[in-house]
Formats: C-alpha cells, sequence, structure tokens
C-alpha cells in the first residue's frame, strides 16, 4: 500500500510539473489531460484507500517515507499517516477536485477574453491554471496525509502560496491583485500563531512525530495536562498550544476575525473557488484541528476558544450573505457560516461530527459553486443576482442541481448537510463545555438565516419573470456536458451520502483510534444512545426546531422574493441602518484598513521622512555636501594670492608651534 498512498501524492504533482514546464509544448489539450489524469489516478486510488479501511479492515500505515536531516536528535522527515481520517480526507479531496478539473475544461475554454491582447500573461494562461489547481490538490494531500507537525506545515504554506496565485490568477485586474495579496497577508497572521505552536511543542515534547507528543501528552506521569508555562502571569502549557494552532485554523478556514480573505478570493476563476472553499485550504483547519485531538482535550480553554469562535463565525457571517447580490459571493458567506458550524463541532469534542460535516458540505458546496459558474456562462459572465430570473426554463440540469445542493446546504431531511448539521447542534446542545449555550443559541438561530439566503438566490437566480438583459435572455442556454456532468457526480452525494454514512462515522468504530475524546467530553456517545439508525434521525429531526426554523427561512424567502418583491425595499429602507451594518460586513474591511493598512502606511512615511529623507538624505548626503561647500567657501578667502598674506600666515603658524613647544 505504500508505494500506492506514494501514487496518490506524486500523480498530482506530475501532471502540475508537466503543464507547469512544458505547457507551450503539449498545448491546451495536453495540459488538461495530463493533469485531469494525475487526479483522476488519485482519485481513484483514494477511493480504493478508502474501501480497503471500509470493508477489508485495512492497517494503519504511520512510517517515514524520506528522513530530510536529524537535527538536535529531532527528525525532519516526509512520512505518511493513513488511517481512517486520511482515508475519508483523501477521498473528498481528490474527487472534487476531479470534478473540478473536468469541470475547468469548460469554463475555462475562452479564458483569452480575459486578458488584453498584448498581455504576456495571457500566454498560455490554460496550462497555468490547470498546473497551479494540481499543484493545489498536492498541497493539501500532503498536509491530510502528514505524519509528523515539519510536513503539516509545508502542505499548510504550500496550498497558501497555490491559493495566492489562484485568487490573483487574472493579475491584469487590480481587484484580483488586491484580493491575492490580503489573503496572503491575513493567512500570514494565522501562520503565525500556527508555527509559534509548532514551536511549543518541539520546544516541550522534544519531537515533531504525531505519535510520540500524543502519547507524550496523554501519559499522565509526564504531566503535560497540568503543566504551566510563565507567560501573562501562568498559563497551561497545553491551552497556549490548542490557541495557537488554533490561531492557524483561523487564518486558514477563515474565522472570525480573520475571514475577510475569503469573500475576496470570488476574484479568482469559479472553479478555484469551488476548489478553496469546498475541499482543499479552508478544511484545513478543520482536519488539523480534529487530527489534534489529543492536545486539544486536555485543555478546556482551548475547546471554549474554539467553540465560540465558530458560532460567531456561524451566525454573524450568514447574515452577511442575505444582502449580496453576487451570486458568488452569497455561497462564499455560506462557506464561512458553514467552517463555523465544523469548528463548533470541534468546540463541543464532536470532532467525528465536524469531519462528517466537512465531507458532506464538501460535495454540495463545490457543487453550489460550479453551479453558480455555469449561470454565469449563460448569463454571459454578469454576477449581479438582480439581473437574473427566470433561468430555470433555460438552464434545467444547472436549476435541479443547483436545488438539490441548496437543500443540502439548509438540512432538509433526507440530503445529506440535514444529518451533519443536526449531528453538530445536537452535540453542542449536549456540550458542557463553556460556551455551549451562546453556540447553541447561535446555530440554531443560523438555520433559519442560511435557508433565507440559500433560498433568496435560488429564487432571484431561476425563477421569475427572466433575465433583465434582452441580449442574456436571447442566448442563454444549457452550459455544455464538461461543466453539467460534474454537477450531476457532485449531486449524488449530496443527496445520499449523509444517510449511508452517519451511523458508522458518528456512532459506529470508524473513528476508533483516531480520533480522541475524554469520557467527560464525548457527546456522541450520549447521542449515540438515542439514535435509532438514518430515518429515525429524519423523524427525531423533523420534530426539532431546527427543522422548522429551516422550513420558516424558506418560506419568508419564498413570501418576499416570490409572492410580494417589494417587501424587501421596503424591510430595507426601514432597516437601513441594519443593512448598511450587514452591507458593510460590520466594517470589518474598513477597521483593517485603517488600523493595519494605514498604519503600516504611516509607519513608512515616518521612516521615509525621518530615517530617509532627514537623516540619510538631509544629513548624510545633502548634509555632506553642504558641509563641504562651506569648508571650500572658508578655505576658497584663505588663497587671496598675496605674498604678504601668505608670510603672515607662515609667521603665525611658527609662533603657535613655538607656543606649542614651549608649553609641553
Amino acid at each position: 500500500m505504500e508505494n500506492i498512498y506514494l501514487i496518490i501524492v506524486l500523480a498530482p504533482l506530475l501532471g502540475a510539473i508537466i503543464a507547469g514546464f512544458l505547457g507551450g509544448s503539449i498545448g491546451r489539450k495536453g495540459a488538461h489531460w495530463v493533469t485531469t489524469a494525475g487526479v483522476g489516478i488519485a482519485a481513484l486510488l483514494s477511493l480504493y484507500t478508502l474501501k480497503r479501511f471500509a470493508l477489508d479492515a485495512e492497517a494503519v500505515f504511520n512510517g517515514p517515507i524520506y528522513t530530510w536531516m536529524v537535527s538536535g536528535g529531532i527528525n525532519m522527515e516526509v512520512g505518511f499517516l493513513v488511517d481512517q481520517l486520511t482515508a475519508v480526507m483523501i477521498s473528498v479531496v481528490t474527487f472534487v477536485s476531479f470534478c473540478v478539473h473536468v469541470y475547468t475544461i469548460g469554463y475555462m475554454a475562452d479564458d483569452e477574453h480575459n486578458w488584453p491582447k498584448e498581455s504576456l500573461a495571457g500566454r498560455n494562461s490554460y496550462q497555468r491554471f490547470f498546473s497551479y489547481i494540481s499543484l493545489f490538490t498536492f498541497s493539501m494531500l500532503m498536509l491530510v496525509m502528514s505524519n509528523n507537525f515539519m510536513q503539516l506545515f509545508f502542505g499548510w504554506e504550500a496550498v497558501g502560496l497555490v491559493s495566492y496565485l489562484l485568487i490573483g490568477f487574472w493579475s491584469v485586474r487590480p481587484t484580483a491583485i488586491f484580493a491575492n495579496l490580503k489573503a496572503f497577508l491575513v493567512n500570514r497572521v494565522g501562520d503565525f500563531g500556527f508555527i509559534l505552536g509548532i514551536a511549543a511543542i518541539v520546544m516541550y515534547f522534544g519531537s515533531l512525530d504525531y505519535r510520540e507528543v500524543f502519547e507524550l501528552a496523554m501519559d499522565p506521569s509526564k504531566g503535560f495536562a497540568d503543566k504551566q508555562i510563565d507567560i501573562f502571569g501562568g498559563v497551561s502549557l497545553m491551552s497556549a498550544i490548542g490557541i495557537l494552532l488554533f490561531i492557524g485554523a483561523m487564518g486558514k478556514s477563515a474565522q472570525v476575525p480573520l475571514h475577510v480573505w475569503l469573500p475576496d478570493s470570488m476574484e479568482g476563476p469559479t472553479p478555484i473557488s469551488a476548489l478553496i472553499h469546498a475541499a482543499t485550504m479552508v478544511t484545513a483547519g478543520i482536519f488539523m484541528v480534529a487530527r489534534m485531538s489529543p492536545l486539544y482535550e486536555l485543555s478546556e480553554t482551548a475547546l471554549s476558544f474554539v467553540l465560540v469562535i465558530g458560532a460567531t463565525t456561524a451566525f454573524f457571517t450568514g447574515l452577511i450573505g442575505i444582502v449580496q447580490n453576487d451570486i458568488k459571493r452569497v455561497v462564499a458567506y455560506s462557506t464561512l457560516s458553514q467552517l463555523g458550524y465544523m469548528m463548533v463541532a470541534l468546540g463541543a469534542s464532536a470532532y467525528a461530527a465536524g469531519i462528517f460535516h466537512l465531507m458532506t458540505h464538501a460535495f454540495f458546496k463545490a457543487l453550489l459553486f460550479l453551479a453558480a459558474g455555469s449561470v454565469i456562462i449563460g448569463m454571459h459572465h454578469d454576477q449581479d443576482i438582480r439581473n437574473m430570473g427566470g433561468i430555470k426554463k433555460y438552464m434545467p440540469i444547472t436549476y435541479w442541481t443547483s436545488l438539490i445542493g441548496s437543500l443540502a446546504l439548509i438540512g432538509f431531511p433526507g440530503f445529506s448537510g440535514f444529518f451533519s448539521k443536526d449531528a453538530i447542534i445536537e452535540a453542542v446542545h449536549h456540550s458542557s463545555v463553556a460556551g455551549a449555550g451562546y453556540a447553541y443559541l447561535l446555530v440554531v438561530a443560523g438555520v433559519f438565516v442560511t435557508a433565507l439566503y440559500s433560498f433568496r438566490m435560488f429564487f432571484l437566480v431561476f425563477h421569475g419573470e427572466g433575465p433583465r438583459d434582452e441580449h442574456a435572455k436571447e442566448h442563454i442556454h444549457e452550459t455544455p456536458k464538461v461543466v453539467t456532468i460534474p454537477l450531476i457526480l457532485l449531486a449524488i452525494p449530496s443527496v445520499g451520502l449523509g444517510y449511508l454514512t452517519i451511523e458508522p462515522m458518528l456512532f459506529g468504530d470508524w473513528f476508533s483510534g483516531v480520533l480522541h475524546v475524554s469520557a467527560q467530553h464525548n457527546v456522541l456517545a450520549e447521542m449515540g444512545e438515542q439514535f435509532h439508525g438514518s430515518a429515525g434521525f429524519i423523524l427525531h429531526g423533523m420534530m426539532g426546531l431546527p427543522f422548522w426554523l429551516a422550513l420558516g427561512g424558506f418560506l419568508t424567502a419564498w413570501y418576499i422574493y416570490m409572492k410580494d418583491p417589494s417587501i424587501a425595499e421596503r424591510i430595507k429602507s426601514k432597516a437601513a441602518p441594519l443593512y448598511t451594518l450587514l452591507d458593510k460586513k460590520y466594517w470589518f474591511d474598513e477597521a483593517y484598513q485603517l488600523v493595519f493598512a494605514g498604519g503600516s502606511r504611516l509607519i513608512g512615511k515616518l521612516f521615509w521622512f525621518v530615517g530617509d529623507r532627514t537623516l540619510i538624505d538631509g544629513l548624510l548626503v545633502n548634509g555632506s555636501a553642504r558641509s563641504v561647500g562651506w569648508i571650500a567657501g572658508v578655505v576658497r578667502h584663505v588663497q587671496t594670492g598675496y605674498l604678504y598674506h601668505y608670510a603672515i600666515a607662515m609667521i603665525l603658524g611658527l609662533l603657535l608651534m613655538l607656543t606649542w613647544f614651549v608649553i609641553v
């Protein structure tokens, strides 16, 4: 199996290298074939790995592949840890990535119009894009398959780097350059905390290997659970490590207040929006916290921090989605909200529920993004949902797959999102971690918000009179099969995956020995006592408050945007301050621009004025020149050309010398 694991990682990398360095030689077809084939091979082998763990009792693989160096007794190596968690993650990552690769062939077919004719950056852009997304897949696979913190950090930074390249792919657009720089800088803030957490682990545990660190942390005789470190008057070591690692997750998984980069990442092409928001990058933080469950279980403070931040993100970013008019940004804010739900599950120690929602969300969110891209193609790249409407009759496949994705997103009974979202809400309800009451109120209220913004977008796009633009109305049609087939492939797990997998993943032994939960935090075990199969879970859910709130959000969206659209304008005018608050996204961007960007510019101006202009130019450069000029002006008066002046100077000099000798 070790060779299979190597192929899973290296196949996308090989495709990326060929398309990137030989793109001009192999052409557009060669680039998309080699990269899609590489990711396709990785997807097939990943599903085979998942089958081996699910049906054949495959043994966990944990070992080094290549030792880079040994320093101070610490091994720095490339190694794989392939267990049930890894099998789920690589299957999700590679399958979604494969669908995105196929979809990209259709979506980017006409990419030339996005580049000025004289732009050199537009040359071989199609091949370069495929190279990037294949490299993105490789980076994520290295992250989720790692068995040590060094490789984890490599994958962590690699997905950040490639996301920077992809968000700013259309580099001739200033908005794209601003967005990718914003994503890069915000993630650097999170990554600073992340690397401090890893440094603390190396400092106190003396190892980068997961297994060694986890064994030492859980060994009561070592005393790490109670160890205090001398910062801020004394802080628990495990709390400090947990919070520092989570700060990294706040950046990658876009949690408040490091969430501001994710909506702006919509400046990249739609395929990368789907890949970033569904299966890669933003899920890295969720995966990391779940993998570190042995450490988080030793700090209720860290768990509470994760819980509160996740709940805040889930509710308040969801509210922003209600007022967005860009189709991709509505889906982007739903991603922020759903990531918050996953974090809430992790904070409640329901790690399996968080991974379960990560898995189901990956499929229906990729579906919604790719469906949005299909609509954008049909609307000739108009992304404003206010200009749409009535698209159902023109694009039936996009319509039905979007409906499936929307129902899964709001947690409609029977769809995959229903099982994972309801499980998270129930887990938080059972949790005793500090902040659980606050989190429960927000995640329950978030159900109504999710249904409202999801079906606001759905009704405005697919129902109503029709596109406002007559040219679009005349030319709109269903997108090619290379676009619609990935939609259908993603719609299938969006419907039935949750029903089939909830029992083994949440209440069975699928994650036994992989995710560690202490007895006092085991909320899923409490829930499992009342679990009576998937059908029973559906019936129980239909009697609960979240179902009725989702139904209320759906009916509210229908009444406002279908029955009487004038209500929306009346609400907007009467609740203008609230609308402005949401439209401005709580002024996070403005505050960051003022404090951090403005502060950085102010510091730069200070250094320029005091350091460069005053000290260097004024004192050293220009000051030296002025001093030389002044001295020259003085000395010039000495050189008069009169002999008696020189004689007097010689006599005075002689007197000074005699005086000196007499005194000495």
